[in-house]
């Protein structure tokens, strides 16, 4: 059994997803669970965006987007996207359009508290927990029984958990 499909065997309803943007996730993630609130992550959005701004002005770009996604509110969000986009938009208008187009994928945590927001803001915490699955999993050739690799990546992950040293 792959061990990525675990979950999935139990799995009846998701309440968040944080993704990375990969295309068509967000749709395949609406037709399994059609209730389910997609979070797309703030780090990868910077980092596509990013994509069209030159060396020069990386910084100062970064640096302006920083209100949009620490804002308290969506409303202020709104106001600091605005300021944003009048700032940016005649220099970088493909960097400046996709926050636009992918605004609803967002702006998902501002439903939610700053603690909760945290989480889910960035898929960072789960992309490092997954690489450190496959470690374990992927000298062993065969499992004895779909139990026996549970018991390994439950195990793995109370390794994991003692080491996370940074609360979120």
């Amino acid at each position: 059994m792959n061990p990525l499909n675990i979950g999935l065997l139990y799995c009846q309803d998701i309440l968040i997803v944080s993704v990375d943007g990969l295309s068509g996730f967000v749709q395949a993630i609406k037709v399994a669970f059609s209730q389910t609130e997609v979070q797309r992550c703030v780090i990868h959005q910077i980092r596509a965006s990013t994509r069209y701004v030159s060396y020069k002005d990386v910084t100062q770009f970064t640096a302006d987007l920083k209100p949009i996604y620490k804002a308290p509110t969506e409303e202020a969000v709104l106001f600091a996207l605005d300021e944003f986009e009048a700032k940016w938009n005649s220099k970088y208008p493909l960097g400046v359009k996709s926050w636009r187009a992918n605004w609803n994928e967002l702006s998902t945590m501002f439903k939610y508290s700053p603690e909760i927001r945290k989480l889910i803001y960035t898929t960072n915490a789960i992309e490092s927990f997954n690489c450190q699955l496959p470690k374990v999993t992927k000298t062993k050739s065969a499992f004895v029984s779909d139990n026996a690799l549970m018991k390994l990546l439950y195990l793995t992950t109370m390794n994991i958990v003692v080491k996370w040293t940074m609360p979120i």
